[in-house]
Order: structure tokens, then C-alpha cells, then sequence
């Protein structure tokens, strides 16, 4: 009787594992500031305005320096990159405790911050999972690592409980350091280079690969200047923009402050910030469906729900309409969490190769441009108009413009042909 092999354990499970659990501590981090930017304010008496630009500085800083952490980790052992910016970013948080003035809050939380969530975030660990499982599985991979960002956002309550329990300082430094204790060590313990990728590397530093002194395009992929070259890419880096950029920071950096300004309790904006996540993170495991279905279809849904969700907004001016906020947080949670994980692959689909993790920074250093733009443009025209009225029109007309494009994106003269 022939003996019944068993078949091995997948380690790439257990990356993807250790990607989420990085994902989910480490946007947290940044995601404090929905919970903390009231109590700010009213602390410093700061304008809006002045206050969301070190969100907005900390999304732009996160988007410059996303390409860099994309090369290191093509060309690092990645858990060593994971854990210098899990140190970074939970030693930067827990720093914010000893804020005295706005410039103090730019430099710490605007750069600091950013700079240790650009080595834990979504640009080096798709580019170190994209190697492990390929972009067959796109939607599925990065659609269980995105739903860590969602998740993150239930943390929300538990914020608002220690800054009403302990102030926001002591709560600055209970964040930051609960998140170094678990970063870490994840970082260090579980997350590994995969064989496929170390082969790619190995075969790129071979100065024979193609018997000619370099190596061949099949090798090396697609980089960032030819990816450029097409209409694909420049297009959807328009759509990172307008969704994952300006509207999704809108709409996080200042949902919580709308609702209170409408007369809802502070816990109870904090909660339906924590239905916004668990929203949010349905969409990005929503999105394996893209690789039976195809991108474009939850792209363009995504889109529209999620302006749809935004618009129900304008019809919620009371805490007795909590149900219309209540419907607000899970179909723009949902659109908006969906759609990053299938751009995402769409992308991938297309230009993965050695050189992958450069072009994933590439489009999201574009994409914080658009959010950091939205954050700080919610609190500017609050300032000046004295409601959030004009900043959701925009995010709505964002998001339209976004659906569009990646229509056009996806026709088949637009598509690149094989790196």
C-alpha cells in the first residue's frame, strides 16, 4: 500500500499572516489622528486647517519615502526593513506625548511617523507577498492584507477610552509602545524572503544570465520608467489619486469631527468610525472576487458606492439620523475598501517582475499626494466655509472621475504587453 504523503505547509501563509498583523498596528498608528484631532484642537486652540496639515504632511512624507522602502525590501531582507520601521513608527508615536507646539507635531508625527509606516506598509509587504504567491491570486493577497487597514480602524473606541481614561498624552505613549512590542518580533520571526525572489536576485547580479553581460527582460520585469511608458499605469495612478489618495483621506481624517460637529457623542463617532473599518476591511476581502470576475467590475463598484455612501452625508445633520450614518459608514467603507486591493492587482497583474516593489511606491507616492491634499483641504474649507459641505462634493465628484478612468484604463489599447 503506497503511504499517503502530506502535503507541506505553504510558509507564504504565514508572511501573509505577519502582513496583516504589520498592516493592522501599523496604520493604526497613523489612524490615532481621526480620534485625536478634536481633542488637539481644542487643546491648543489651533485652526482645523493647521491641525489636519500634519496628517496631510504625514501622508505625503509616507508617499515620498514609499518607493525607497519598496527598493529596500526588493533588495533586503525584508524583516529587517519591517522591524526598523515598526522601532520608527511606534518610538514616533509614543514621542507625540511630549508635543508643545504645531512644528513639533509636523516634524514628529508629519515625518517621522511616516518615514517608520512607509518600512511597515503596503508598498514593501506587497512587493515581498507578490513574490510568494504571484498575481494570479492578486485580489485574494492583497485583498486579506488591505482588510488590516480596515481593521485597524476599529481600534478607534479603544483610543477614544484611553484619551478619555488618561489624556492623550499618556495615550500617545500606550499606542506607541504596545505597537513596537508586537511589531518587532512578528517582523523578525515570521517574515522570510521567498525562494522565487531570492532566485530573481540571484539571476540579476548574474552578469551572464543572457549570455550577453546583462539579463533578460523576462528576468529583470517591467521598471519604473517603462511602466511609466504606458497608458495603463499613468492612468491608474490617476485613480490611486482620486480614490485611495483624496477621497479615502477625506473621508478618514474627518468623519469622526463631522459627526460630533452634528451632535453626536464622542464615543459614539468613534464607533461608527469602528463601522467604517470593519466596512472597510469586508471590501478589501471582497476583492478576492476580482480574480474570478475581473478588476474593473469592483473598481468601478467600489467607486460608486462609495459616493453614494458619502452623499447620504448631507442628509444626516442630527444624532437622530444615526441610522443614515450608520448606512454612510458601511457603503463608503466598503467602497473604499475594496478598491485598493483590485488596483492593486490589476497592476500587478501586469508589471510584476523583480523591480515590483518600485512601482507599487511609485503608485503610492501618488496616491499620498491625494490624500494629503484631502486631509488638509477638509480642515482648510471647514475653516473658511465653516461646514464639511464642499469637501464631500468633492470627494463624490473624486470618485466618479476615478471610475471613469479606470474604465478607460482597462480597454485593451491601453494595456501594456508583457514586460
Amino acid at each position: 500500500m503506497t503511504p499517503v504523503r502530506r502535503r507541506r505547509f505553504f510558509y507564504g501563509w504565514a508572511v501573509l499572516a505577519a502582513g496583516f498583523t504589520l498592516i493592522l498596528f501599523g496604520y493604526a498608528m497613523r489612524n490615532t489622528f481621526s480620534v485625536f484631532y478634536p481633542v488637539i484642537v481644542n487643546d491648543f486652540s489651533w485652526t482645523r486647517g493647521d491641525t489636519a496639515f500634519m496628517y496631510s504632511l504625514t501622508i505625503l512624507s509616507y508617499g515620498l519615502f514609499a518607493p525607497v522602502a519598496g527598493r529596500l525590501a526588493d533588495r533586503f531582507n525584508p524583516k529587517y526593513v519591517l522591524a526598523s520601521g515598526g522601532l520608527v513608527v511606534g518610538g514616533g508615536i509614543a514621542l507625540c506625548s511630549f508635543a508643545g507646539s504645531i512644528a513639533y507635531f509636523y516634524v514628529v508625527y508629519g515625518m517621522f511617523v511616516a518615514i517608520g509606516l512607509s518600512l511597515i506598509g503596503i508598498t514593501p509587504l506587497t512587493a515581498v507577498l507578490t513574490h510568494w504567491f504571484g498575481s494570479t491570486r492578486g485580489g485574494m493577497v492583497f485583498g486579506l492584507l488591505g482588510s488590516g487597514f480596515g481593521i485597524s480602524l476599529i481600534s478607534a473606541p479603544l483610543f477614544q477610552w484611553l484619551i478619555s481614561g488618561f489624556g492623550w498624552r499618556h495615550a500617545y505613549v500606550f499606542i506607541g509602545l504596545f505597537a513596537i512590542a508586537v511589531i518587532v518580533p512578528v517582523s523578525l520571526v515570521v517574515v522570510r524572503r521567498s525562494p522565487q525572489h531570492q532566485a530573481l536576485l540571484e539571476h540579476a547580479e548574474d552578469p551572464h544570465a543572457d549570455g550577453r553581460g546583462g539579463t533578460t527582460p523576462a528576468a529583470t520585469g517591467w521598471t519604473v520608467r517603462q511602466a511609466l511608458g504606458t497608458r495603463f499605469y499613468r492612468l491608474m495612478l490617476i485613480v490611486g489619486f482620486c480614490n485611495m489618495g483624496f477621497a479615502q483621506q477625506v473621508t478618514i481624517a474627518h468623519q469622526v469631527y463631522y459627526l460630533r460637529d452634528v451632535g453626536h457623542d464622542p464615543m459614539v463617532a468613534a464607533s461608527m468610525f469602528g463601522v467604517f473599518g470593519v466596512a472597510f476591511a469586508t471590501g478589501n476581502i471582497s476583492s478576492f472576487l476580482s480574480d474570478r470576475f475581473g478588476r474593473l467590475l469592483f473598481i468601478v463598484a467600489g467607486c460608486v458606492v462609495a459616493a453614494g455612501g458619502t452623499l447620504l452625508l448631507g442628509i444626516a445633520p442630527a444624532p437622530e439620523s444615526r441610522v443614515v450614518a450608520v448606512v454612510f459608514a458601511v457603503c463608503a467603507g466598503w467602497g473604499l475598501g475594496v478598491t485598493p486591493p483590485c488596483c492593486f492587482a490589476a497592476i500587478a497583474d501586469r508589471l510584476h517582475g523583480k523591480n515590483y516593489g518600485a512601482i507599487q511606491g511609485t503608485i503610492i507616492l501618488v496616491t499620498s499626494v491625494g490624500g494629503a491634499l484631502g486631509a488638509w483641504a477638509g480642515g482648510a474649507l471647514h475653516d473658511v466655509t465653516g461646514s464639511y459641505d464642499t469637501a464631500f462634493i468633492l470627494v463624490q465628484a473624486a470618485l466618479i472621475l476615478a471610475a471613469a478612468l479606470a474604465v478607460f484604463a482597462t480597454r485593451r489599447s491601453a494595456m501594456p504587453s508583457s514586460g
